[in-house]
């Protein structure tokens, strides 16, 4: 996602690049102005593991009920649940209409 693509949302939202000094990071972190956080990791791969949502997961521990979703973008066809709050999606989806 590009910041440039900030401006077609609905809601107005900031775009952030999480990292810890362990090295636990996170893509993508869009947070509204509500303080609410949607993580996105992005992954050039078909199959997803759970390992893939290290950093979505201590993300969503830090923020508690601030964070609303974790998503691992990759270029396989389904979207899988992770446990809670926490989806694999193709990145085929960012261009399907709802």
């Amino acid at each position: 996602m590009r910041a440039r693509q900030l401006t077609w949302a609905e809601e107005q939202v900031d775009l952030y690049h999480y990292r810890t000094k362990d090295k636990v990071e996170v893509d993508a972190v869009l947070e509204n102005r509500r303080g609410q956080v949607v993580g996105i990791e992005v992954k050039a791969a078909s199959t997803v593991r759970p390992d893939d949502f290290r950093g979505l997961r201590h993300l969503a521990d830090r923020l508690g009920d601030d964070f609303i979703a974790g998503i691992v973008l990759h270029t396989g066809t389904q979207t899988l649940p992770f446990g809670d709050r926490m989806r694999a999606m193709p990145v085929s989806a960012l261009w399907e209409v709802g």
